[in-house]
Order: C-alpha cells, then structure tokens, then sequence
C-alpha cells in the first residue's frame, strides 16, 4: 500500500483512509501549511512576549526563520524526504532571526537528522525525528529552562513515540503530537513563573504550536491555501490595564541571577565537562562548550567574580563580558525600516574586518567613518538574519572578522554565523548603538582577533545607553506609569521616564545616565529630528552640564527621537 502523491494541498490519502507514509512532496507542503498557519496568527504570538530581558517579536523572528526554510524547498519536486528536511534545516538556520527563531532552526536540524536517508517516513520514523528534534533544541544549554519551546517540543516528542506504537496512521500521530503539545503549553505558566505572574503561555512554545496545527490541518485536508484565506484562530489579547510585559516583571523588581557573564577559557587539557559542571553550579543559563584547548562560558550569576576567578584558575580568559541584566528589565523596541548596506571598505587580508548591524544611515555612516568594513542593515525589531550576517562575513577580504550585533536580540544570529564560516570570526556582545561604537573606536585593525575582542569587551563598560521614544502601549513597570503615545526615556534599556514632552522626559533621563561624572554625551538625533531641534536639545544639555562636551550626530533611526551615548 502507498500513499498517492498529491499535486495541490489537499490531504495526502491512501486505500483504507490512512496515510502510511510521508514522501518529499508532502513534506515540503506540510511545512508551508505550517508557515501558513504561524502567519495567520503572527499578531498574537507577539503580544505574548513577557521575558524579564526581551528584544524583537517572537511570532515574527519565528515566521522569518519558518519563511527561510520554506524557500529552499518551494517549487521543488524533490521525492527524497530526508533530502527535503535537511534543504528545510539548512534554510531555517540561514534565515534564523532572533533567539525564537534559532531555537526553532535548531528543531528542524533535529528533525532533518532524524530523517535523514529516509526516501520516505512513517510513524516509527517520525517519532524518531521528533525525539532528535527535542534533543538538538536541548543540547548546548546546560539547564533548559522548562515552560517554554523547549518543553513543548520535549512532551510532543515523548507523545510522538507513544503514538507510534498504537497506530500506523500518520494523521493519528499529527493529532496526537498537537494534542499533547497543547496541552504542554497550557501549563507552561505552572512552570514559569514569569508566565503565570502574566497571565500568558509561552510565546515560542505558540508559535511551535501554530506550526503544528498547520500541518495536521493539512493532513486532515482542512487547510485550504490556494483558495480562501484562512482566518486566524487566535484570542485577541486580553484588555487588561497592564501588559503582559509589565505584569511579567520579578516580584520586588529583583532578578535572583541579574548578571550575564560570558569569556573564553584558554588553557591546556581542559575537561569540558568538568567545567561545565562547576560553572552550572554557580548559577543558572548556563552555556559551556569547546574543547581541550578553548571553552566558551555563560552564566547568570549573582557574583560576577566567581565564574572569572574560577575561568582564571584554569588558564587565560580572554572576550569577558559582564551585563547587569536587571537594568536591562525592560526594553521597548520598535520595528525600523529597511536600508541600504554600505559597500565593503578596504580591508588587506592580514587585517581585522569588523562587521557592525545598525538601522538609519547616518549610524550606518558613523560605524563606517569608524572603520566598519561593512554595516548589516538592522537594529530593534528589525533583525537581520543568520544568512544576512554569514555573507556578510564571507565577502569580507580577511579570514579575521569581528561582529558587532549592537542589539542583544541578533546576538544569537551573529553566533550562528560564526559557527558556519571557516573564518576567524568573534562576536563582541554590544547591546546599543552607543556600545558598538564605543567597542570599533577601539578597533586596532593589525592585531589579532582575541586582542581586538578583549579590548572592545572593555570598552562595552564605558558607555551607558539614553533613548527618547513615544510609548506604543499603556504600561507600568521599574514605577513609571506610561500612557500609550506618551514620550518615555529608557537608560540601558531599563524603562526610567515617561511624560507628556520631551524636555521633562530628557532631564529624567540624563540624571539616570549620571552624566554629571562623564566627560563626552552624543546626540544622535532620529529621522522625525530636525537639525535646529537636535541643536536646541544639545543646547539644554549643555546648560543644565556645563562641564560635559556635547555632540550631536545625524543618526537617522526610525521612531527614536535621540540616542544618547554617554562616556
């Protein structure tokens, strides 16, 4: 008995009502019935995202990521299924924009790997794929934190192996798979309490969800694609006076591990295991992986100088990075309009080329006027994908390239880059506009990669981050009270000011920064700024500061009045 091979995105069929096996074909329509359904109901994953430290759209990193995958298989006729899958993985990873979006790549890896040789897959196979899939999303991150994706893909895997026992139907397993992840999702809130204090269930672990129905609606036949639209399923967020965002910060405000540290170990016969082991046990998030030679660190800690002591008992450290998460509790972020990438500058090949992502030309000029070899047009919401910054990296003229994402939502795409070329590549984590350029003045071009690194990671300590924008949305959060349309001022992405102009909003703001100790504040004024207000603003500044410089600097972003960079 085998399945007929459909030619439109009817459901598969096969004598008796069953469908046995799955050919390249159906696998490729069933993952655009998936990108499909996400797209439907992009909107409503969105408004689930509720992380102490978020940046950028869940639900549109996702669809991206799932838009890139489904490329490099459309209009294909490839009968081979593993061969389908892994074309599905490699254009996941290559457009994987966002945390959300890496994560879902790393799920299409576990499956294609899974599948891979299969000319076709039944329910055996797929629920060995499934559990590959679950094990790919885990692996790498020492404690996975339960009530999120990775939950939701863990119990439809164990759900997949279950079904493949009792039935041969391929539609019995989707089903069952859905159910089961639903139901997962339901209770990611009893697992996250930052989920339950919101309200909210886990927004990739929805978004994995909507991928899913898609494709069992597809299997069912009630997904129809070429004709009517469909109409997305989602609820319509609750009309709640708080956001999820604001019902999701720490209860007293307190993050219990508020420090992000990241280095790299250099040592000799290093066990990678073992310090994976005592690094975990100083806090959570942790990330350890490399080799007998180099180890890459993150953890969250309460005391930075635990894991550094520890990392400096082995060896040599070196790309160390040190971020206050808890000023970082909430980041309002806008989506910014596409622009132009600047040409390659002159770079010899025994050189360092830095690669630096910024939205607005005149940041794009300023990273240039620097020495960036090449800008990557992106920033807030706007996030440029893996393929993006790997080609980036490739058309560099020197095997030595550092990475500066200048936003900590494109951290995780930069790395992915890196992974893929054969290049020396680093990615300094600069997390605004400001840092990144407070790192590329540093940039000494003839010397090596690790001595660039070290000294930019220094520099990220030296600047503090001021951004004047309009509220999108009624909030409260850090005891500010937004009204949406309000002006608001945020300092190192932590919500400090909001108030009906922006000179009270800015006199806020440049307290918090505490400029008053620091000898240089740039202005980079936005597009909806005017050269004369921009001048009138560094006229303020400079009255109420009379002993700080001021510049100001044509930046051209979108939807922010000012960026402020303070040194």
């Amino acid at each position: 008995m085998t399945t007929a091979i459909d030619t439109t995105m009817t459901a598969p069929t096969v004598a008796g009502g069953k469908w046995l096996h799955c050919t390249g074909p159906q696998l490729r329509k069933m993952a655009r019935a998936g990108l499909v359904w996400l797209e439907q109901n992009r909107d409503y994953v969105n408004s689930l995202n509720v992380f102490p430290v978020p940046d950028g759209d869940t639900g549109t990193n996702m669809l991206l990521t799932m838009r890139s995958a489904y490329a490099r298989v459309e209009g294909g006729d490839e009968p081979h299924v593993g061969k389908v899958a892994g074309q599905l993985a490699q254009g996941a990873l290559m457009g994987a924009r966002g945390n959300s979006g890496v994560i879902l790549s790393q799920i299409w890896r576990g499956l294609a790997a899974g599948l891979s040789g299969k000319e076709a897959f039944g329910t055996a196979d797929l629920a060995h794929a499934f559990q590959s899939a679950a094990d790919t999303a885990y692996k790498g991150v020492m404690r996975p934190v339960e009530g999120t994706i990775l939950t939701v893909i863990r119990e439809g895997a164990a759900e997949a192996a279950d079904a493949a026992r009792k039935s041969e139907d391929l539609r019995f397993m989707l089903e069952r798979v859905l159910e089961r992840c639903q139901q997962a999702l339901e209770r990611t809130p009893d697992l996250l309490p930052i989920l339950r204090q919101a309200g909210v269930v886990d927004s990739g672990g929805q978004g994995l969800v909507y991928i899913l129905e898609g494709m069992m609606r597809y299997a069912q036949g009630k997904l129809v694609i070429d004709g009517q639209p469909v109409a997305p399923v989602a609820p319509a967020p609750p009309g709640e006076p708080l956001s999820a965002q604001a019902r999701a910060v720490p209860e007293g405000g307190a993050l219990e591990f508020p420090y992000d540290v990241q280095f790299i170990l250099m040592g000799r016969n290093l066990n990678v295991l073992e310090v994976r082991n005592r690094i975990d046990a100083m806090g959570d998030s942790t990330v350890v992986v490399g080799d007998e030679k180099a180890i890459k660190v993150h953890i969250h800690v309460k005391d930075p100088g635990v894991p550094l002591s520890y990392g400096i008992s082995l060896g040599q450290i070196t790309d160390v990075v040190v971020e206050n998460m808890q000023e970082q509790m909430e980041e309002m972020v806008h989506k910014a309009p596409a622009a132009p990438s600047l040409p390659v500058i002159d770079v010899r090949p025994d050189q360092v080329a830095v690669i630096a992502v910024a939205g607005g030309n005149g940041l794009a000029g300023v990273f240039r006027g620097l020495g960036a070899a090449f800008v990557v047009n992106g920033g807030q919401t706007n996030n440029p994908s893996t393929e993006e910054i790997y080609q980036a990296i490739e058309q560099m003229p020197t095997d030595k390239v550092i990475v500066l994402p200048n936003n900590k939502n494109i951290i995780l795409a930069a790395e992915a880059a890196r992974d893929l070329s054969a290049k020396q590549v680093a990615v300094v984590h600069s997390r605004s506009i400001p840092q990144g350029i407070a790192a590329l003045m540093t940039l000494r071009p003839d010397k090596d990669v690790a001595a660039n690194t070290e000294t930019m990671a220094r520099a990220l300590r030296s600047v503090r981050t001021g951004e004047i924008t309009r509220a999108t949305r009624t909030i409260e959060l850090n005891g500010v009270d937004v009204k949406e349309g309000a002006i608001i001022g945020l300092v190192d992405g932590s919500l400090q000011s909001s108030g009906p102009d922006e000179d009270s909003v800015l006199r806020d703001v440049l307290g918090h920064m505490a400029i008053d100790g620091c000898d240089i504040v740039t202005v980079y004024y936005g597009a909806d700024v005017k050269l004369e207000q921009a001048a009138e603003t560094a006229h303020r500044i400079r009255h109420a500061y009379p002993n700080v410089e001021v510049e100001v600097v044509e930046g051209g972003q979108a939807h922010y009045y000012y960026i402020l960079g303070a040194e």
